[in-house]
C-alpha cells in the first residue's frame, strides 16, 4: 500500500490521473490532495478537485489550497488546452465536504513530520511550488519522504511549452530545481514517455464503454481536451496521457523502463528556460538524482486505466 500525497493542477489529465488513484484505493492510500496554480488558476483547481472526488464518491479525501504562483511570481497557465474552468467545460458534481482550511504547503510538512521515514510518496503532476516551498519550510521532510514521482520535464525531445521547455517544469523552474537537487529518490514522467499514451478513437470508445458516471465524465473531458488539443496543434491529436502515468507507476512499475540520469533544470532567462537538461552521456561525472522514464507499454497503460475507472464503479 503506497501512501501518496497527490500534488496537482487539476487539468484535464490530472483530472484522470486522480480519478485512476481513487479508483486503485487497494494499492494507494491518497493523505490528501494538494492543489497548486497551474493549468489554469488556484480557485479553479481548487474547485475541480474537489468536485472529482464528488464525483467519485470520495469527499473523505481532505483537498487543500496551496501557492498561487510560482516561486518567482510568474504566472504561466495552460488554458488554451484544458478550457477556461480547466476540465473542458464538463459540468461536474459540487462538492459538499467542508472546506479544509489548512495551505497545502502545511499539509505535507505535516503529513511528513507525523509519518514514519520513507513512508510518503509525493506526486507531483504540475509545477512544484507546493513542494519547494514545504523543502523550504521544512528540510527535515526528506527522511519521510519514500519517493517522489513527479510529471514534468522531457530529457531527450522537444518542449511542449517552449521548444526547449515542458509546461510543468517551465511555470517554476526554480522550484522543480529545488526539488530536484535534494536527494530523495525522484522517478520523472517526461514528455518522453509520456506521448507514448495517445487517446485514440478506440481508446476513447473503451472509455465510454465502462458507461459509469465517474468513466463518462472522464470520456467528456478528453473529447475536450482531444477537441482543444487538435484545435491548437492545427489537427493534430497530441491529446496524450501525461498525468496518470504518475499512478500508473505507482500500480505497475513494470509497465515502464528507464534510465538514471543526473538531471538539474535551466533556471536563466533565454531560450532554454525551463528545459529539464539530462546528463545522457555522463560528461558531467555527477551522480545520477532523477530515473527517466523512456518507454511505456501504452496498451497495459490503458487496460490498467479501465480497470481503476471500473472499479470506481
Amino acid at each position: 500500500m503506497r501512501q501518496i500525497i497527490l500534488d496537482c493542477d487539476p487539468g484535464l489529465d490530472d483530472a484522470v490521473a486522480i480519478m485512476m488513484a481513487l479508483g486503485a484505493s487497494e494499492k494507494i492510500e491518497i493523505l490528501g490532495i494538494t492543489t497548486v496554480a497551474g493549468n489554469v488558476g488556484l480557485d479553479a483547481v481548487y474547485q475541480n478537485a474537489r468536485n472529482l472526488c464528488s464525483l467519485a464518491g470520495r469527499e473523505d479525501i481532505p483537498v487543500f489550497q496551496g501557492c498561487p504562483h510560482s516561486i518567482m511570481g510568474k504566472h504561466v497557465r495552460a488554458a488554451e488546452v484544458h478550457g477556461s474552468d480547466g476540465v473542458g467545460g464538463v459540468i461536474l458534481p459540487s462538492s459538499t465536504r467542508e472546506h479544509d482550511v489548512m495551505h497545502s504547503v502545511d499539509f505535507i510538512v505535516d503529513t511528513c513530520m507525523n509519518a514514519e521515514d520513507k513512508s510518503i510518496t509525493i506526486c507531483p503532476t504540475g509545477p512544484m511550488t507546493n513542494l519547494a516551498v514545504a523543502l523550504i519550510k521544512a528540510p527535515e521532510i526528506e527522511e519521510k519522504i519514500r519517493e517522489i514521482v513527479f510529471m514534468g520535464g522531457v530529457a531527450f525531445g522537444p518542449g511542449n511549452c517552449t521548444p526547449a521547455a515542458e509546461f510543468n517544469i517551465f511555470a517554476d523552474p526554480h522550484a522543480a530545481q529545488i526539488v530536484i537537487q535534494t536527494d530523495i529518490p525522484k522517478v520523472m514522467m517526461g514528455l518522453d514517455v509520456t506521448h507514448q499514451t495517445p487517446c485514440t478513437d478506440d481508446r476513447l470508445n473503451e472509455l465510454k464503454a465502462i458507461g459509469t458516471e465517474p468513466a463518462n465524465a472522464i470520456a467528456a473531458m478528453m473529447e475536450a481536451y482531444r477537441r482543444l488539443v487538435m484545435s491548437r496543434d492545427h489537427g493534430q491529436n497530441d491529446c496524450m496521457m501525461h498525468d496518470p502515468c504518475v499512478i500508473a507507476y505507482l500500480l505497475e512499475p513494470d509497465l515502464f523502463s528507464g534510465r538514471h540520469y543526473y538531471v538539474e533544470v535551466d533556471t536563466h532567462d533565454g531560450v532554454s528556460h525551463g528545459r529539464t537538461l539530462a546528463d545522457g552521456l555522463s560528461v558531467s561525472k555527477k551522480a545520477p538524482n532523477v530515473k527517466i522514464m523512456e518507454k511505456i507499454d501504452d496498451e497495459g497503460f490503458y487496460q490498467l486505466l479501465y480497470k481503476s475507472l471500473r472499479d470506481l464503479g
